[in-house]
């Protein structure tokens, strides 16, 4: 697959505190790419550098093949996590000013932002100013500048801030369209199930450094623990607990089902497999539960995170 933003080996230092250290990273062309890490580990830093914000100190960045400079500015849409809209403007005055910074003409934006304004049911806010509106309204309004123009390259830090839960699956839901229609996406997020959701690959950053990036299903076989959650109907539950310790490393039960099973988890050796530990169940009872724990983002942060400190 073709990669739309090429990031190799960037260094960014302010003063003596170095915020990226030979970060190098690739974004595929049509894809959520979800760029995760504590606060302060860097991402912003990275961020502000594709937007020709600020500029590295060595490396490069790439964009549909050519080196990052500032024609490409019409080809990228940055929603910050601290949202930049005038409070006293009007929305629709606003609105139309910043779509031309993006060089559509007048008349192409009107028609854009009536399109959006229809679709997400806010003509009415067309005259009224931004510090009328609150925070969840003022967040749809940016969305709509930052994707008016259609670029190549969207980035969005932390978009569902302040938004309800509808809204927030809403604009999850079109950020996917953009996607399915060409956009190639970043997608900065401490909301980890917005990954799994969303993101078809990530970059962990933490500390200045990459400590992981890959397609998020490859990132998950790499954390898996072979690991099973067991409910099973049987006459002798503390005789198959004790037979299951005999070939199994038997934890703790962390889940409930609705009925009176006996719940494990029960975690493969090097010399099992899943089929010999569900037929060893089937012959000692009914099973009514059983489901390999996958890693998800959140528990994949948390693990490498504290395995890099």
């Amino acid at each position: 697959m073709k990669n739309l933003l090429e990031i190799k080996n960037v260094i960014k230092n302010y003063g003596d505190f170095r915020a990226l250290n030979d970060v190098s990273i690739h974004i595929p062309e049509g894809s959520v790419y979800g760029l995760l890490g504590p606060n302060g580990a860097g991402k912003t830093s990275l961020i502000r550098i594709i937007n020709q914000i600020t500029m590295p100190d060595s490396g490069s960045v790439m964009i549909d093949g050519e080196f990052l400079a500032p024609k490409h500015t019409a080809d990228i849409g940055y929603l910050p996590e601290e949202r930049g809209l005038y409070k006293s403007m009007k929305v629709g005055e606003q609105a139309l000013y910043l779509a031309q910074l993006k060089g559509l003409s007048k008349s192409e934006a009107r028609k854009r932002l009536k399109y959006w304004f229809d679709k997400f049911d806010i003509s009415a806010w067309w005259g009224k100013k931004i510090e009328e509106l609150s925070k969840g309204m003022a967040q749809k309004v940016q969305f709509i500048v930052t994707v008016l123009h259609e670029p190549k390259l969207l980035i969005f830090d932390e978009p569902f801030s302040g938004f309800d839960p509808i809204n927030a699956q809403l604009i999850a839901q079109e950020i996917l369209q953009l996607r399915d229609k060409g956009a190639t996406i970043i997608f900065s997020t401490h909301r980890m199930e917005s990954v799994e959701e969303m993101c078809d690959e990530i970059a962990l950053i933490d500390k200045s450094n990459k400590i992981l990036d890959g397609k998020l299903n490859d990132i998950k076989r790499q954390f898996k623990t072979h690991t099973f959650q067991v409910g099973l109907n049987t006459l002798n539950p503390k005789e198959v607990k004790a037979s299951l310790k005999q070939n199994f490393d038997v934890l703790p039960a962390d889940f409930k089902l609705l009925g009176n099973e006996l719940t494990l988890n029960v975690k493969l050796g090097n010399n099992n497999s899943a089929n010999e530990l569900l037929s060893f169940l089937t012959s000692r009872g009914e099973v009514q539960h059983f489901v390999e724990l996958i890693p998800n983002a959140n528990d994949i942060f948390i693990q490498a995170i504290n395995k890099n400190n």
